[in-house]
């Protein structure tokens, strides 16, 4: 009698493989711009839903009494726990909801080792990465003022998505990734302050979030500090279900190691 067959372990991805197998007339190669935008036009269909959704909230805030009374209890019971709620919120957001979401519907329910793997290695990167926009938020908010007219958020954006997301963010997410994909190598850590590592990756991932996060952080910014935070994680937690699901339907697999709420192009 052979051994007992075990069932492949999903992995999960938020990559949007475009075009399968690279055919003998296709370019061998693209550029940054061009991977970046095929990424961000892959994306569109899920990015706007959740930019509907979340502008949807904004509205409700400033027009439903009892949206703004619920909204302002979330932003009161942040501000009693302070970093505790912002690290739960963010592990909760970008590691728990999505591996929950993976076991139940593309692994019957059923968890398996892999999934522990996962969350090993996302808990402490969202947990980390939380804190980092937290604290964001709340230096823009001393800067520019707390208050929601044209430049002030016009200012936020510009520090958050080109100069944070840039210089930071974005490297940061394609580094941990590629780090833990290498087996814990020092080969990406070498390359990442080489041009070509930043042309390369970094900016295609540039292109494709901000087709998707400046239009939200439009909207977070429309808040007040004390509910931006909190938003930004129903925002991040709508996002990764999105994109695990497309990804899940269109492309047929799921990949454990891409960087997460970051749509990039499949470059064969």
């Amino acid at each position: 009698m052979g051994s007992p067959q075990t069932e492949p372990v999903p992995k999960f991805s938020l990559i949007v493989p475009l075009g399968g197998e690279m055919s003998a007339a296709m370019p061998k190669s693209r550029t940054p711009l061009t991977i970046g935008w095929e990424a961000a036009k892959a994306n569109a269909f899920p990015a706007l839903i959740l930019q509907a959704f979340m502008l949807a909230l904004l509205v409700a805030y400033y027009v439903s009494p009892a949206t703004a009374g619920a909204l302002q209890k979330l932003a009161e019971f942040r501000r009693e726990n302070g970093l505790s709620f912002v690290i739960v919120a963010s592990i909760a957001a970008g590691a728990l909801i999505p591996e929950l979401f993976l076991i139940l519907f593309f692994q019957r329910g059923r968890p398996h080792r892999g999934n522990l793997r996962n969350l090993l290695f996302t808990i402490p990167v969202w947990g980390f990465d939380g804190s980092l926009v937290d604290l964001l938020y709340r230096s823009e908010a001393a800067w520019f003022g707390d208050v929601v007219t044209l430049p002030v958020v016009a200012a936020k954006i510009c520090v958050d998505q080109f100069g944070y997301n840039p210089f930071f963010a974005a490297p940061f997410g394609v580094l941990t990734y590629e780090w833990k994909n290498n087996g814990i190598s020092m080969g990406p850590v070498r390359e990442l302050f080489t041009w070509k590592h930043y042309r390369d990756k970094i900016i295609p991932t540039l292109l494709a979030t901000w087709a998707v996060w400046v239009p939200l952080m439009a909207i977070i910014y429309s808040l007040p500090v004390a509910l931006q935070f909190p938003l930004f994680g129903v925002a991040l937690s709508f996002w990764v279900l999105l994109l695990t699901y497309m990804t899940n339907r269109f492309a047929g697999k799921i990949e454990a190691d891409a960087p997460l709420a970051l749509a990039v192009a499949d470059d064969r």
